[in-house]
C-alpha cells in the first residue's frame, strides 16, 4: 500500500510537472531542456540586463565561451521573434549558449511588443540596442569592427530592416555600413497586404505600408544576407526569404537562400 501512495505521488508530481513544461512559451521550453541537457557547455552569461535605453528600461545579454580569448570575439546580436507581441532575451539563452560555444559573443536585446508599441516601435528599440552594441562591446571584449546580427521570425524582420534600411541606424547617428553580415530564420519580408491578425495589429495602421516592407529596399551595397527557412513553414512561408535573395541578386547584391 505505501508504494501505491508513493507510485501515486511520483505519477501527479511527473503529470504537474509535464503540464507546468508545456504550458510554458515554446523558447523557455528549449531553454530549459537546454539546461537540463546542455550541449554547449563552452558558453557563459558574462552580462545580465544592460540597460540600453534608461527610459524605456529595456536590457540586454551578452554570452561569452568560459575559454578566455586572447584577441577580441566577433559578435553576433540575436534578435528573437514571436509575433512582434511575444518574446523575452531570458527566454533565448539557448541561443546566447549555442552561439558563445561556437566562439562568438552573442548580444540578446529585448525590444518593445505589442499592445505596448507598434511600427515603428520594435525598429526603433533594436536599432537603439545594435548602436549601443557598436559603441561599448569593445569593453567587453568583443570585436566592433567584426558585428553580425541575426534573427529569427519576427526577430529575422527587424535585423533585415536595420541592415537594409538605413534610416533606422541614421536616427541613432549610425550607418548599417558596420554591420558584417546577416544570418535571417524564417523571416516575414514581403507580406503586404497585412492578413494575419498579428501583421494587422503591428502594422495595420502605419501611414505608409509600403515603407515596412524589406523587399522594397534591396541594395547592391547591403551587408551579405544569409537567408533561411523550412519548407513546411506555414506561418512565414519560404517565399518571404526567395522574393528577398532574387531582389538582393537582381540588384547586384549577395544573398544565399537556405531551405
Amino acid at each position: 500500500m505505501k508504494w501505491l501512495v508513493i507510485s501515486g505521488i511520483m505519477l501527479l508530481a511527473c503529470v504537474g510537472f509535464a503540464w507546468w513544461f508545456f504550458s510554458q512559451p515554446g523558447p523557455k521550453q528549449l531553454d530549459m531542456a537546454n539546461n537540463i541537457i546542455p550541449g554547449d557547455s563552452d558558453a557563459r552569461l558574462l552580462v545580465d540586463s544592460q540597460i540600453y535605453d534608461s527610459e524605456l528600461g529595456l536590457g540586454l545579454n551578452i554570452w561569452v565561451p568560459k575559454t578566455e580569448a586572447n584577441q577580441p570575439l566577433p559578435v553576433v546580436v540575436f534578435i528573437y521573434g514571436g509575433g512582434w507581441r511575444a518574446g523575452a532575451k531570458d527566454q533565448y539563452a539557448f541561443a546566447g549558449r549555442a552561439l558563445a560555444n561556437r566562439g562568438y559573443m552573442v548580444v540578446l536585446p529585448d525590444y518593445r511588443l505589442y499592445p505596448d508599441t507598434r511600427f515603428p516601435g520594435f525598429l526603433e528599440d533594436s536599432a537603439k540596442a545594435l548602436a549601443w552594441v557598436h559603441d561599448n562591446i569593445g569593453e567587453h571584449g568583443g570585436d566592433a569592427e567584426r558585428i553580425f546580427i541575426s534573427g529569427q521570425s519576427a526577430g529575422a524582420y527587424n535585423v533585415m530592416m536595420l541592415a537594409l534600411d538605413r534610416q533606422w541606424l541614421g536616427r541613432e547617428g549610425k550607418s548599417p555600413d558596420f554591420i558584417k553580415g546577416v544570418a535571417a530564420l524564417a523571416g516575414p519580408y514581403d507580406f503586404f497586404p497585412f492578413d494575419s491578425e498579428t501583421t494587422k495589429q503591428s502594422f495595420g495602421d502605419y501611414h505608409a505600408p509600403e515603407m515596412t516592407q524589406p523587399v522594397n529596399f534591396v541594395r547592391a551595397d547591403a551587408p551579405p544576407l544569409w537567408l533561411s527557412s523550412g519548407n513546411n513553414d506555414t506561418q512565414v512561408r519560404p517565399r518571404n526569404s526567395k522574393i528577398l535573395r532574387d531582389r538582393m541578386l537582381e540588384v547586384g547584391g549577395d544573398a544565399e537562400y537556405v531551405e
